[in-house]
């Protein structure tokens, strides 16, 4: 079982913020031990016909990790305050940052991503 760790930034856009987390801070991330992946989430333009709430996040980090004992490993490892250092030379910014761990579990997958389109 895969564990991810989200960090939500709900904050004014600034590309130079964009700018300074995919640049200087993914890759400091990169290095925490245990460290899968990192995959950014960004905001696209999008209409629903359903009455729904729309979200005002800028960016969504997620570092993925393979267990849960390398997450924990990985939040109190050099590298993470490595990374905490780093947050404080990030471009000022407006807003409220959210950090959340959760476990994946994949409930569906489309045929196709395996290459069995057939099956579909």
């Amino acid at each position: 079982m895969t564990v991810s760790y989200f960090v939500r930034y709900e904050i004014d856009d600034s590309e130079a913020f964009v700018r300074h987390y995919k640049e200087r801070h993914v890759p400091i991330l990169a290095r925490w031990p245990g460290m899968r992946r990192v995959v950014l989430h960004r905001p696209v333009p999008w209409t629903d016909p359903c009455p729904v709430k729309k979200g005002s996040t800028v960016l969504v980090a997620q570092l993925e990790f393979e267990s849960q004992a390398d997450l924990d490993l990985a939040l109190k490892s050099p590298e993470r305050a490595q990374a905490r250092r780093d947050f404080q030379d990030f471009p000022p910014y407006e807003g409220e940052v959210f950090h959340q761990a959760m476990r994946q579990e994949e409930v569906f997958r489309s045929p196709w991503l395996d290459g069995n389109e057939e099956e579909a």
